[in-house]
């Protein structure tokens, strides 16, 4: 396993183990992430999400394979199974997860996965209704934004 291959695995493990701590100095200080449900983050937002999905999270179970990077970038598999907050519905997600390294660290991170799966899962039936309209994953997207400014003042990041 090389040095990037190590990185990817300290991130999930840490994941695992709900150290956002060691996630968050895992990534470079002017990380770049992105993914379907918060859009884009940088800096401080992005460790700063997943120190909130932690610190929420109740039953959170993380997996993660297929771990692969050379010199510049690389790429993992993970799933996350946990119970929606606002719905109290199992969701059982499979991520695709794309890393770019830069300093030993990760500049940038973009996970990718079907947001209409997601609403079906995390908002039941109406999820997988309107889960294609993207005025729906504009919301969800717009709501996520807003917890994490709030979640970021109210732990003065």
């Amino acid at each position: 396993m090389n040095a990037n291959e190590e990185l990817i695995q300290k991130f999930y493990t840490a994941f695992q183990n709900k150290d956002g701590q060691t996630m968050v100095s895992l990534y470079h200080p002017e990380i770049q992430f992105e993914d379907p449900a918060f859009g884009k983050l940088t800096g401080k937002e992005a460790g700063a999400m997943w120190l909130m999905l932690l610190e929420r999270s109740q039953n959170l179970t993380i997996r993660f394979s297929n771990i692969k990077a050379n010199d510049t970038e690389g790429s993992a598999n993970w799933e996350a199974d946990y119970s929606f907050s606002k719905t109290g519905r199992l969701v059982q997600n499979k991520i695709q997860a794309k890393f770019t390294f830069k300093d030993g660290k990760i500049i940038q991170h973009k996970d990718q996965f079907s947001m209409w799966k997601w609403l079906g899962m995390a908002m039941g039936p109406i999820g997988y209704l309107l889960g294609w309209w993207p005025a729906l994953g504009n919301k969800v997207k717009k709501e996520a934004i807003t917890g994490l400014q709030l979640y970021m003042k109210r732990k003065r990041m």
